[in-house]
């Protein structure tokens, strides 16, 4: 059995200096989670967050859901 490694990806919209996020999104249907990090501390610790509470995250933002404006 192969155990699946995380792929970290981080958006092309995260051109800001540095202050991003990376997923692993790669590990949402195999494991139904998708791990999150801060870019620059790629050692640093991972929230695991299901595969569905995620999806509803992006969904949110692609909707405005979190717009402050």
């Amino acid at each position: 059995m192969k155990t699946e490694s995380p792929r970290w990806f981080t958006s092309s919209y995260s051109n800001n200096g540095g202050n991003c996020v990376e997923v692993a999104a790669n590990l949402a249907a195999v494991r139904g989670i998708v791990p999150v990090r801060d870019s620059k501390m790629v050692g640093g610790p991972v929230v695991t967050v299901p595969a569905t509470a995620f999806v509803a995250f992006v969904v949110g933002v692609r909707g405005g859901t979190f717009d402050t404006v």
